[in-house]
Formats: C-alpha cells, structure tokens, sequence
C-alpha cells in the first residue's frame, strides 16, 4: 500500500505512541493479560484506520477536455445552480458538491486540465462540512482553472469540523493536469466544483465518487 506524503510523519509517530502506550500498560498491569489483548486490539484497529485515510491509490488518467472528473472521493451532497460571488461576480453556476468522510481518501485531483487564472487562501471557521455556509464561511481555498477552449471551472477545497488542515501543491499560473493532485484535506471535508450553466451532469445525490475516475459532468456552456 503507496501512503500518501501527508501522513507518513504522523503515522510513524502514531506508531511509536501505541507501542509506548502498549509496552507501558503490561508494566503497569503484568497479571491483566485480557487487558493487554484488548488494548492491542484496539490499538491496531484505530492505526489501520488512520493508516487506509493516507492510502494512495494509483489512479490511471486518459485526459478529456469536455469531460469533468470529480476532484474527490466521496458522496455527491449538493446539485444546484447558485450565485457565485467570488470570482464570477453573481453569475449563476452549476454547483456539484462531493463530501468526503473520514473513511475517504482526502486525495484532491484536478477535475480538467488548463491554466490556474486564480488561486486563494480563506481563513474561517469549521462548520460541519455539509452546511449550507460552510461553502462561504469555512476555512477553504477557491482555484479557478481555464481550459484550452476558454471554459472556466472553479474548484473549491473546504475544511470541515474535524479538517482543521488544508494543503495545496498550486498556484497562479500553473498549468495543471486533468487527474493528478493539486491537494489534501485531512480528516472530513468537502469539495465544490463549479460549472458553466448549461454542463451536463453524469451523477446524482448520493452517488459514490473516485477522485480522478468518476465522470462527474460533461462541459457546454448556454
């Protein structure tokens, strides 16, 4: 199993506390051998859950410039057409909204290949990741992306009650790749994709999602 750069620190740490916490519960309580049973077991049972949430799996890409891959693995929340204020100025647009679990694989993947014309860092607070505000209010990044045909998509990395850390690997500027990474959100969250009025939507509410695999959209612009 690949795991992801974000967690290695940690899982090695984590490690080095539960052999700790183990080795000195059987010093404290030599006689208490279901203890120590029940403690490893349950010890081993909580590092293999924060072990599969770094996993990386391999994702193969065949590129597609009308095609929109989700960004995230998850569950579609949110279908919509909306407002969006911060970078379309009230325009309406086709909002697809993917929450991911702290069971997921908080892998972020670019939806489309293009250029980065706009990239931002929002402080904010940590509603739960499925709050109507959570979109406008929580701590989150916004990247805007253009495609060889002028079509712009917005991607929208959001923190939720348990995500107290987002990581980005883009910028202004970059030219950008459809599938491959461009962050991570550790420990529950979500990931709003922003179309262009008219895209054809390929999931629905509830719909299972694969980061740089789903086929969330198919791009058209009214």
């Amino acid at each position: 199993m690949k795991i992801h750069k974000e967690g290695r620190t940690l899982l090695l740490v984590l490690l080095l506390i539960l052999i700790v916490a183990n080795l000195l519960l059987i010093n404290l309580l030599p006689d208490r051998q279901d203890v120590h049973r029940s403690t490893i077991i349950a010890s081993a049972i909580f590092y293999l859950l924060i072990l599969q949430f770094f996993r990386n799996p391999r994702v193969l890409i065949e590129g597609s410039d009308e095609l929109v891959l989700a960004p995230a693995d998850g569950k579609v929340v949110v279908i919509e057409e909306v407002e969006e204020h911060e970078y379309f100025h009230g325009a309406r647009r086709l909002q697809i909204s993917i929450f991911m679990s702290p069971l997921n694989v908080h892998i972020n993947r670019n939806p489309v290949s293009g250029i980065i014309k706009y990239f931002k860092y929002h402080a904010g607070q940590y509603l739960v990741a499925w709050h109507p505000k959570s979109s406008t209010d929580n701590e989150r990044t916004t990247v805007v992306v253009e495609l060889q045909n002028g079509l712009e998509v917005m991607v929208r990395q959001i923190a939720g009650a348990m995500a107290r850390r987002i990581k980005w690997y883009v910028d202004e500027g970059d030219m950008i790749k459809q599938g491959e990474e461009f962050g991570f959100i550790k420990f529950g969250s979500r990931v709003d994709v922003f179309l262009p009025i008219g895209s054809r939507v390929k999931v629905a509410i509830g719909d299972k999602t694969k980061a740089g695999r789903t086929v969330i959209a198919e791009l058209y612009e009214d």
